[in-house]
């Protein structure tokens, strides 16, 4: 299925959010999600279905200076 994640086109398969962060080797990194604009906390990605279509947002804290 086609959807974006942060911004680019991606083709995944179809299912809940934390197979997709599993796809993307994000594993067990600490993230905010988004899914179509809405906040997805980390309890909520097991049962938060991608479909296709869908618009992904994945942040994950930088260290720098």
């Amino acid at each position: 299925m086609a959807i974006h994640v942060n911004g680019a086109p991606a083709d995944v398969a179809p299912g809940p959010l934390t197979a997709l962060l599993q796809a993307l080797d994000y594993g067990d990194m600490i993230v905010a999600t988004a899914v179509n604009g809405e906040f997805v906390s980390a309890e909520e990605r097991d049962t938060t279905e991608v479909r296709d279509g869908d618009r992904v947002e994945i942040l994950a804290p930088m260290q720098g200076g």
